[in-house]
């Protein structure tokens, strides 16, 4: 998958458009240039879990012995679990905290829960190099960030069933993405754990495999 195919799947992942009702209810006591400073400084957090994710993910993964196969397969059955969710969404404004949002809710798990973790940590596994990790998590974040600030824009706009239908075809495409992620992570477990190339013993000039 190429660098903006991968962003624009990890920016599916984010699900910054079928959140947009949770944020603009969480923010609504604060007046809009206050609300644009929680967002940023919000955003800016979550960033810097997912650069962490990024970098240190694949060593916690070595350091355990969790192979590419695993990952795959797990991830994929997150992020189908994760498209279900989008796909039948259960919109709910309920245990809005009543303090100013700090890290909990919007930096994490809002941006960075469970589901953006795993898959930059997949990403991490898949890509290999730490500059180009990082580029995907920013090029993902950004616009995410750019939605969120013009977020009662883009609700009054589209209106609620618009949010709705974005957010169940971005289910649909994660849904899709997670089948070829454990398909992948399937053929990888079996190489790795059912195909064995025979081992060859040099006698003489030949070489003489054994089983």
């Amino acid at each position: 998958m190429s660098i903006l195919g991968s962003a624009f799947s990890l920016f599916l992942v984010y699900n910054v458009m079928g959140n947009l009702p949770f944020y603009i209810a969480i923010l609504k006591p604060y007046d809009a240039k206050r609300q644009k400073i929680i967002l940023i400084r919000e955003m800016l957090i979550a960033l810097g879990i997912l650069f962490l994710f990024g970098y240190a993910g694949d060593s916690i993964l070595h350091f355990l012995g969790i192979t590419k196969g695993i990952i795959g397969v797990a991830g994929g059955i997150l992020l189908f679990l994760i498209s279900l969710t989008m796909i039948f969404p259960k919109h709910t404004t309920g245990g809005i905290p009543e303090h100013e949002p700090f890290i909990i809710p919007i930096a994490t798990p809002c941006m960075a829960g469970p589901g953006s973790i795993s898959a930059v940590m997949l990403l991490a596994e898949t890509l290999g190099s730490p500059m180009e990790v990082a580029l995907v998590i920013f090029l993902a974040w950004l616009p995410s960030l750019a939605i969120l600030l013009v977020a009662s824009y883009i609700r009054y706009l589209v209106g609620e069933k618009g949010l709705i239908a974005f957010e169940r075809f971005g289910g649909l495409l994660i849904a899709l993405i997670a089948v070829q992620m454990i398909s992948s992570g399937v053929v990888n477990l079996v190489k790795d754990n059912f195909y064995k190339t025979p081992r060859s013993e040099v006698v003489g000039n030949y070489a003489v495999a054994r089983s």
